[in-house]
């Protein structure tokens, strides 16, 4: 068990926005409800997985929505706290730890800031090892763990409860209701037991997030120690072109077209994304795709540039970053792979070749 102070919130936001893969939340938002609840509260206890005892019941809390609402319309800081109580009363259960559902932007740091105001210890993992876009795409779902019972709040003190017969059920039912509540709810569900953690979250995202913010903030040269730390490689350096961007049915979708400056001149590479990046294509090749990581960072600063925050003349270094090995499974590709959100295309890894 180690604590997470006040200091710490900074790095964890930057690294957390950059294995969001573009998406997660503003990670902005999330840092200044975490940093107020950690100084009204105190610092915030953080265990390993294998900390965790068999019987526990770890919950996550999450943000969902459209990452260009979360940018306008602020959340009021309770809406987390509400739906966990919410599910504790209608589930007859009682939190004992609580966990990112995710590792990207806002979603990183909300449990930040529910575990100093419940006084609950926060999992270093996640159960994704990066953001995907919808409710279901978590490697729970791989083990058999149902999303619900999920309790979604908004920002006006609605709650709703689902109960539905599959996690894809829960994500197109809850995704409508996010729509109608403004493309912007909290949701808390896909409870897991401290024995199913092995198996259904990825070990230390939360620790290696804190560790590449803090990179890149001392870093000489960040966009290549992101790469070293990731072990990832650069797709193209070059400058945002334009981005085709707008806001349906709960998500920002669109497309990026960067174009190649220095070494990679003359090169174009486009960019695909749903709340996050999913496939990139350079000069007609497809380079890699979901459910690899695909990060933009200023190509200065290093600092993550998300999928509401990319704009026309943004200089940037695009990187692909192998994802956790149970997404290139079979079953982890029909759940996140490029064919589940509409792409007629086989899954190319990162690392060369296809699935």
């Amino acid at each position: 068990m180690r604590e997470l102070i006040l200091s710490d919130v900074d790095d964890i936001a930057r690294g957390a926005a950059i294995l969001g893969a573009g998406g997660g939340g503003d990670p902005y938002t999330g840092r200044l409800l975490a940093e107020a609840a950690i100084e009204q509260h105190g610092p915030v206890s953080v265990v390993d997985i294998v900390e965790v005892t068999p019987d526990a019941v770890v919950v996550p809390v999450s943000f969902m929505g459209a990452p260009t609402v979360s940018t306008e319309k602020l959340p009021s800081g309770q809406e987390a706290i509400v739906a966990l109580r919410t599910l504790e009363n209608v589930a007859g259960l009682k939190a004992t730890h609580l966990v990112p559902i995710e590792i990207g932007g806002m979603n990183s740091v909300i449990p930040v800031a529910a575990a100093a105001e419940t006084g609950l210890p926060l999992v270093d993992g996640d159960a994704m090892g990066r953001a995907f876009p919808e409710a279901h795409m978590v490697l729970p779902t791989l083990i058999g763990v149902s999303c619900t019972p999920m309790v979604i709040v908004d920002d006006k003190g609605n709650s709703m409860v689902l109960d539905t017969v599959t996690n894809q059920w829960a994500e197109r039912i809850a995704r409508a209701v996010c729509a109608e509540a403004g493309c912007s709810v909290f949701t808390v569900d896909t409870v897991l037991r401290g024995d199913q953690l092995a198996d259904g979250l990825v070990p230390g995202t939360l620790g290696l997030a804190q560790r590449l913010g803090e990179t890149v903030r001392v870093s000489m040269d960040p966009v290549q120690s992101v790469v070293d730390t990731l072990g990832g490689r650069v797709l193209i350096t070059g400058k945002v072109a334009d981005v085709d961007r707008r806001t349906s049915g709960g998500f920002v979708r669109g497309e990026a077209r960067i174009e190649g400056t220095g070494e990679d001149r003359g090169s174009v590479l486009r960019l695909s994304f749903q709340n996050e990046h999913l496939l990139a294509e350079r000069d007609g090749e497809l380079l890699t795709s979901t459910p690899d990581l695909i990060c933009v960072l200023d190509n200065e600063t290093g600092e993550p540039v998300t999928t509401e925050g990319m704009r026309y003349g943004n200089r940037v270094a695009v990187l692909g970053v192998p994802c956790d090995r149970r997404w290139r499974t079979p079953e982890g590709l029909r759940l996140t792979g490029p064919r589940a959100f509409g792409y007629d295309h086989d899954y190319v890894s990162i690392t060369g070749g296809t699935k």
